[in-house]
């Protein structure tokens, strides 16, 4: 059952990157997304949890606009779905899968989990905060920004994800971790006067992004 699992999670990272590309053209994303939710059915199944309905796209039917009749139906056509689906790989479970195993060992299976507790800098403005993972070496970022608010007063804009700043960067792989040093960048930005020196207020121009600073700090 673990390879089982552990076969599925990197199917659909290896898919989420794919979706996360942007690339792909409408039908083969509407084939993907259906992959996706057809894998994830699979692997309820085998855990042994809930089973979820879909509609054709593969949406998640919402009971109180589905009548029971439909509902019976979806439930029903996705058990057969996933009942031949397991007869098959019964079938087939004594043959070796190479393609799966050069895919587990070649998909990222890394992360790095991040906790941003707080945030010090005199600045005097509200300012945007973009963290990302940074390679030295090869003077380029290896993963997408993860943006945080950061009001004049010292505290989140979103004053409901107060203690609450986390993310977590995945999609690393081996040659990640093989990379000399990586750095946690923050690239902080200034919204609001094209200048601070400025103290007539009826002249401030307002959510003008300007450039304020960065810092780094060394993670892997």
């Amino acid at each position: 059952r673990f390879q089982q699992v552990q076969s599925m999670m990197c199917d659909l990272m290896e898919w989420r990157s794919q979706l996360l590309s942007g690339t792909l053209p409408k039908d083969e994303l509407k084939e993907l997304k259906q992959k996706v939710t057809s894998k994830i059915d699979y692997g309820n199944k085998v855990l042994e949890l809930d089973l979820i309905v879909r509609d054709e796209d593969g949406n998640i039917l919402d009971p109180d606009k589905t009548s029971v009749i439909s509902l019976f139906h979806a439930h029903e056509e996705a058990t057969n779905k996933i009942t031949e689906r397991i007869k098959e790989e019964m079938q087939s479970k004594d043959q070796p899968d190479y393609a799966s195993y050069s895919r587990m060992s070649s998909s990222p299976t890394h992360s790095l989990y991040v906790f941003v507790r707080n945030f010090v800098c005199r600045i005097g403005e509200d300012a945007e905060l973009f963290m990302s993972l940074y390679d030295p070496q090869k003077s380029t970022i290896i993963s997408e920004n993860y943006l945080v608010r950061w009001g004049s007063r010292g505290f989140p804009k979103e004053i409901d994800m107060l203690n609450n700043l986390k993310v977590v960067f995945t999609d690393l792989g081996n040659k990640d971790l093989s990379r000399d040093k990586i750095y946690l960048v923050c690239q902080i930005v200034r919204v609001g006067r094209m200048d601070l020196r400025d103290s007539n207020s009826k002249k401030y121009t307002q959510g003008l992004r300007r450039p304020f600073g960065v810092a780094g700090t060394c993670c892997l």
